[in-house]
């Protein structure tokens, strides 16, 4: 009797197991093995990027280069990766998804450690330029394969985890990267090298080009940037993404800068960006699925205004407490944010242009990094932080009145390929 009248609690018992098991399963199930295959090479890939986040310090340490041209190295690389980004959006629309994806990461580690042998300035600007065309090669086709692989109702989730994979690996490869500069800056391009190359021999394993690139009939037209460009929808969410994009990146361009002369420490910066770091890892995966359920462009536009405010707080702040409540505000707008500014581009890209628009939406962001540091430190250095972070928060307020009104338009489109999507399925269903 006694094993009996306990029965029922076992269900209880294992009540927790199996709501764990459900939210695993509605937040992570359900996506093809194409996307994990993506989402493990991103991974493995970002946790070897360990040269990008140093490479000033190693131009300067190493090479006893100036701060100046080893900006300008920084710069070059930039370049290059907003480049990269047009060029990769062409070839995985015309070459493939898989060939573009695999080639990129190849290429990339081989200029990366070209890059740690080098010896002249001009060498070192081209070989950083050529590192930078490379490494970022893959990411349009990356968008790409996630709208042609997983239905629509599940690509919020799935461009979602894929940001959430990239800033596991940009973790990872911060602590192992300064761990391992102490031992030689050289271990940072070779590592990087070989993660690289086995990210494309992964890619090019476990994607079959048929499944990653959809078919082109004959009576689809090829495309053409010029085709983007016409797309006005597309171009000003575009300029949009490079507003918001120049404000973000004044985390590690200015930040450090207030800070210092606030009278903290370096150490209390890495501190403080810290925070960003452990909220996007722990709270985005818990926040994605709800957030996708929302409208997109409104969803944009309150991350938008929140990453405003946290910025132009800075403004009120100087202890390290102060500055950590701020990262905390601004993380919270790059959470939302991220949880669906690719689904919008895969909403208002047409099948056979795909990767171009993901090319654009990538330029968008490398074009920022660029111009953020440049732009930031010179309003910084000519009127102070005050003016700096309100004109942060001005440039937030702005994105999310534009992001508010392209709302209409984008959900307009968004209905359209889902009617084109259901028209496309309607033969198979009468058969």
């Amino acid at each position: 009797m006694s094993d009996r009248s306990e029965s029922p609690e076992s269900p209880e018992s294992s009540a927790p197991t199996g709501r764990v098991v459900g939210f695993l399963r509605s937040h992570f199930g359900g996506l093809p093995p194409v996307y994990w295959a993506v989402w493990s090479g991103i991974l493995v890939s970002r946790a070897g990027t360990m040269v990008v986040p140093f490479l000033t310090l190693y131009l300067t340490d190493q090479r006893a280069m100036s701060v100046t041209w080893a900006g300008a190295v920084v710069t070059a690389l930039g370049l290059g990766s907003t480049c990269s980004q047009l060029v990769g959006g062409f070839l995985s629309d015309l070459w493939g998804r898989r060939a573009t994806f695999a080639t990129g990461p190849v290429a990339a580690g081989a200029a990366l450690l070209a890059l740690g042998y080098v010896r002249g300035l001009v060498p070192i600007l081209a070989t950083a330029f050529l590192a930078g065309l490379c490494l970022q090669l893959y990411q349009p086709a990356s968008g790409a394969i996630v709208a042609d692989a997983v239905p629509k109702e599940d690509r919020p989730r799935a461009y979602g985890l894929l940001y959430w994979a990239v800033n596991v690996g940009f973790s990872v490869a911060s602590v192992l990267g300064g761990v391992l500069a102490q031992r030689g800056f050289m271990w940072l391009f070779w590592i990087d090298a070989v993660t690289c190359v086995l990210f494309g021999l992964l890619i090019w394993w476990r994607l079959p080009a048929d499944d990653v690139r959809p078919a082109q009939s004959a009576q689809q037209p090829s495309g053409s940037y010029r085709e983007v460009l016409r797309d006005r929808v597309m171009v000003a969410y575009a300029l949009l993404l490079l507003l918001h994009a120049s404000v973000q990146f004044q985390v590690g361009a200015t930040l450090p800068l207030a800070m210092v002369d606030s009278g903290l420490t370096s150490a209390d910066y890495g501190l403080a960006v810290a925070v960003n770091g452990v909220l996007v890892v722990v709270v985005q995966p818990l926040l994605i699925k709800w957030l996708s359920q929302k409208d997109h462009s409104a969803v944009i536009a309150c991350g938008v205004l929140l990453m405003g405010t946290g910025f132009g707080l800075g403004a009120y702040v100087s202890s390290l407490a102060g500055y950590a409540v701020t990262v905390v505000i601004w993380t919270a707008g790059e959470i939302a944010i991220a949880a669906v500014v690719q689904t919008i581009v895969a909403d208002l890209a047409p099948e056979h242009l795909r990767g171009r628009y993901n090319g654009l939406f990538g330029a968008a962001y490398a074009l920022a990094a660029v111009v953020a540091p440049a732009g930031g430190t010179q309003l910084y250095a000519h009127a102070g932080s005050t003016a700096l972070w309100a004109t942060c928060f001005g440039v937030c307020v702005l994105v999310a009145a534009g992001q508010w009104a392209l709302g209409r338009a984008i959900r307009e489109r968004s209905a359209l390929q889902t009617d084109d999507a259901t028209r496309a399925k309607e033969p198979l269903d009468h058969d």
